[in-house]
C-alpha cells in the first residue's frame, strides 16, 4: 500500500502525475473516479477483505489445529506453506487472467474457491482433507488482490492509483483484525466447526454483492481490444514484464519487506508469544492486534509520504527492513544477554509495532512495477511483484517449523532465519535500484512527449 494522493481531496479529481504508470496507454483517457467508482471499488475490496479473513484465520487457530489433527510444528507449518505455495504459484496465471478476462470474472471464481476452502476446513475430519481445503482457499485468495489493483486502475484517475492501492491494503489488514478479534473468540466460544463454517457465510455474501454491483470499468473507458494468441501471448506478457527492471525491483522489495510480519501473523506469532514468552492467549491476541493496527496507521503515513515525495519509496523500504532486523535481533538476543527468562512486555510491544510497518513497505513494490509497465501488462506485472513476499513467507514458515522441531522449540534460532532472507533481498534491491530509476525516468519523459499534442 503506499502510493498516495491527498486523502481529503477525493478520488475523482486529477490526472496522471509523476507516480502514474507511464508508457503507452490503452484507455481513451483517465477514468472519472467519483462516487460510483468508490461504490464499485468498495464491492471489489470487500471480496479481498473476506479473503484475508479466511487466509489469516489459521493464525489464531494454530494451537487448536495442532491439537485437532495431532501434528507437530513442521506439519502445522505445512498448512500455511501449502496455502502460500498455491497463492504464490497462482500470481502470474492470475495476472494473465485479469489482463484477459477482466476483474469481475476472476474475482467471482476466487470468491467461490476461497469460500469452499473455508467451509471444507470447518468440516475436515483429517489432516489430509484439511490440507486440501487450505490449498483450495489459497487458490481463491490468490485471485483477489491483483484483481482489486486492476479494478482501482480502471475506475480512478492514474494520480489516485497509489492511494487506492493503499486503502485496498488497509482493507486487507482490517480483515486480519477481524480474524484476530472475532474468529479467535468464535473458535473458543462455539467451537472449531461452527466458527469456520459460520465465517464461510461471509464469502457467499460478498459473492452476491459482486455479481450484482461490480463492473470492470466505467462506460466509455473500455480498454482497447488486445489480441490474445495463446501460449505465445502468455510468454510475451511475462517476458516483457520481467524485462523491466522496475518489475524485478518491485518483486524484491515485496519479498524483503512483507514476510516477517506475514509469518508472525499467519502462524508463528501466537505460539512464540504463548509458548516462548509465557503470555496468555488473550494477551498474545492483543499483541497480534497491535501488529494489525500499527499496519493500518503506518500504511496511511507511508501513502502520504510517497504521494508527496515519490523518491521516498526506496528509503522507506530499506529503512523498514533495517528497523525490523534490529528489533528482531534485540528481541531474540534479550534473554541470553540479560539472563531473563522472557522478553519484557515493552520490547514485545515495540516488536509488534515495528512489524506493522512490513505490510505498507511491501506495497511499495507495486509502486516500482506499476510505472514500469503499460496498462495492458498491469495484471501480469502485479502478479510477478506479488509473488515476492509470499515466496519469502512460505520459505520462512517452513524453515521456522523445521528449526523448531530440530532445536526443541528454540524460537531464537528458528526466527533467526529471517535475517538470511532479508540479506538476500536487500542485495537484490541494491543491485536493481539504479537501472529501475533510469528506466522509469525514460518512460515518464516518453509519456509526457506523447501527450503534448493530444487535444482536450
Amino acid at each position: 500500500m503506499s502510493r498516495g494522493g491527498d486523502v481529503n481531496s477525493g478520488f475523482g479529481k486529477g490526472s496522471s502525475g509523476a507516480g502514474s504508470g507511464a508508457g503507452s496507454g490503452v484507455l481513451p483517457g483517465d477514468p472519472p473516479g467519483g462516487r460510483r467508482a468508490v461504490l464499485v471499488w468498495s464491492v471489489g475490496v470487500s471480496v479481498y477483505f473476506v479473503a484475508v479473513i479466511f487466509r489469516t484465520s489459521l493464525g489464531v487457530a494454530g494451537l487448536d489445529a495442532a491439537d485437532r489433527f495431532h501434528v507437530g510444528a513442521s506439519a502445522l507449518s505445512t498448512f500455511s506453506i501449502l496455502q502460500l505455495l498455491v497463492y504464490a504459484g497462482m500470481q502470474i496465471p492470475v495476472g494473465l487472467l485479469v489482463d484477459r478476462l477482466g476483474t469481475k470474472k476472476v474475482l467471482a471464481i476466487g470468491a467461490v474457491l476461497f469460500t469452499a476452502g473455508q467451509l471444507g476446513f470447518a468440516f475436515s475430519p483429517s489432516y489430509g482433507t484439511a490440507l486440501a481445503s487450505r490449498a483450495l482457499l489459497g487458490c481463491g485468495d490468490a485471485m483477489t488482490f491483483i484483481s482489486v489493483l486492476r479494478l482501482g486502475s480502471r475506475w480512478f484517475p492514474a494520480r489516485r492509483g497509489p492511494l487506492v492501492a493503499q486503502l485496498a491494503g488497509l482493507a486487507g489488514m482490517a480483515g486480519n483484525l477481524v480474524s484476530t478479534l472475532v474468529i479467535a473468540r468464535l473458535l473458543h466460544g462455539i467451537g472449531w466447526t461452527a466458527a469456520f463454517a459460520g465465517s464461510a457465510f461471509a464469502g457467499v455474501v460478498v459473492l452476491v454483492l459482486m455479481l450484482v454491483f461490480l463492473k470492470d470499468h466505467p462506460e466509455g473507458h473500455e480498454p482497447e481490444p488486445f489480441p490474445h494468441q495463446g501460449a505465445a501471448y502468455v510468454r510475451r506478457q511475462i517476458a516483457a514484464s520481467w524485462r523491466e527492471p522496475g518489475t524485478r525491483l518491485g518483486l524484491w522489495v515485496h519479498f524483503t519487506t512483507q514476510f516477517p510480519a506475514m509469518v508472525f501473523l499467519l502462524l508463528w506469532g501466537l505460539p512464540f508469544l504463548v509458548e516462548a514468552q509465557g503470555l496468555t492467549r488473550a494477551t498474545a491476541g492483543e499483541l497480534l492486534t497491535l501488529v494489525v493496527l500499527s499496519n493500518m496507521v503506518i500504511g496511511l503515513v507511508y501513502g502520504q509520504i510517497v504521494a508527496r515525495h515519490h523518491t521516498a519509496r526506496l528509503p522507506l523500504a530499506l529503512g523498514t527492513v533495517g528497523v525490523t532486523a534490529v528489533t528482531w535481533a534485540v528481541t531474540l538476543a534479550y534473554p541470553a544477554v540479560s539472563g531473563a527468562e522472557h522478553v519484557p512486555m515493552w520490547l514485545l510491544v515495540v516488536l509488534c509495532t515495528v512489524l506493522g510497518a512490513c505490510g505498507p513497505a511491501s506495497m511499495l513494490g507495486f509502486d516500482f512495477a506499476r510505472p514500469a509497465n503499460p496498462p495492458e501488462r498491469q495484471g501480469t506485472a502485479s502478479g510477478i511483484t506479488n509473488m515476492g513476499g509470499f515466496i519469502a513467507s512460505m520459505t520462512t514458515l517452513f524453515a521456522v517449523g523445521v528449526l523448531l522441531d530440530a532445536t526443541g522449540d528454540d524460537y531464537a534460532v528458528a526466527f533467526s532465519f529471517v535475517f538470511l532472507l532479508q540479506g538476500v533481498g536487500v542485495s537484490q534491491i541494491l543491485r536493481l535500484r539504479k537501472r529501475a530509476a533510469l528506466r522509469e525516468s525514460e518512460r515518464l519523459v516518453a509519456s509526457r512527449v506523447s501527450t503534448v499534442h493530444v487535444p482536450v
